[in-house]
């Protein structure tokens, strides 16, 4: 039986969902994953995806805001921890100035499509993620909503 948190079932996940993928698939012309057979909502299909995927809001020290099951896994948190941590903690503090950069220059850019970083999880254990594609989400109104990322490698080191 799959643990799905039920937040997601919330217009702004289903809403967030076609954010994600949307924006993606703008980007790279490919879909972020394959749609349901049974049609659940896209963001449970994120939500389930078999690489990680994370976004992160708008604020003044941005917090995250979606986290799929690999995420959540690699970050060793809960869904309620996961979308109360400012995303700058998913970088150990020499990392994090490194992480600016990167984020500064989606900012720019629109994204990045062969990131590599070192990130660590709540127990301390740290993975260098590799060939990431982090994008910004801009909605339908061209209004920004954050950034996000999709990684499907990872070294623990």
């Amino acid at each position: 039986m799959q643990c799905i948190p039920t937040v997601l079932d919330h217009d702004f996940y289903k809403n967030h969902g076609e954010l994600l993928y949307n924006t993606y698939n703008k980007i790279t012309g490919k879909p972020l994953v394959e749609a349901n057979a049974v049609g659940d909502s896209r963001i449970i299909d994120l939500y389930n995806a078999p690489f990680a995927i994370a976004s992160h809001g708008i604020e003044d020290d941005p917090v995250f805001n979606f986290g799929n099951k690999v995420a959540l896994e690699l970050f060793a948190l809960t869904w309620s921890e996961f979308v109360a941590l400012p995303s700058r903690h998913s970088a150990e503090t020499m990392e994090r100035e490194e992480r600016k950069k990167l984020l500064n220059e989606v900012s720019k850019n629109g994204f990045i499509n062969d990131y590599s970083g070192i990130r660590i999880a709540s127990t301390g254990k740290r993975f260098l993620i590799n060939q990431a594609l982090v994008w910004n989400l801009v909605n339908d109104q061209g209004c920004y909503c954050g950034q996000a990322a999709m990684f499907k490698r990872w070294t623990y080191l």
